[in-house]
């Protein structure tokens, strides 16, 4: 698992920290009962401070993606799901034509909202 913080996103860190780990667990790359490393080991790699990544840890359990238990760590919740694979291919072709267009992550949402049926 790799994860990157980029300080002049705009995005603050906790959310990109979030962001990040949504994607791979809904994506099927971070299976159910998968642990993550610690808060505190979590943040030494990426050099932020470990209330940071409490905080995207905390949103991620709200969503019921993730599962913390004392002694256990923290782990994807064994009821989160995958998106289809079929669903993360098509976001995979879509993302890569956005790159050789030139259009960033941000203008790709704003498409997808548009198209979006209903």
């Amino acid at each position: 698992m790799t994860l990157r913080i980029v300080l002049s996103s705009g995005a603050p860190p906790a959310e990109q920290i979030r962001d990040q780990l949504r994607g791979l667990i809904v994506s099927g790359r971070l299976l159910g009962d998968a642990r993550l490393p610690s808060v505190r080991q979590l943040a030494k790699d990426l050099a932020i401070a470990p209330g940071t990544v409490a905080k995207a840890y905390k949103a991620l359990e709200e969503e019921g993606l993730l599962s913390t238990r004392t002694g256990a760590g923290t782990r994807v919740s064994r009821t989160a799901s995958a998106t289809p694979p079929a669903v993360v291919e098509g976001a995979r072709r879509f993302a890569q034509e956005g790159v050789k267009a030139g259009v960033g992550v941000d203008e790709l949402v704003q498409v997808l909202r548009a198209v979006w049926p209903g």
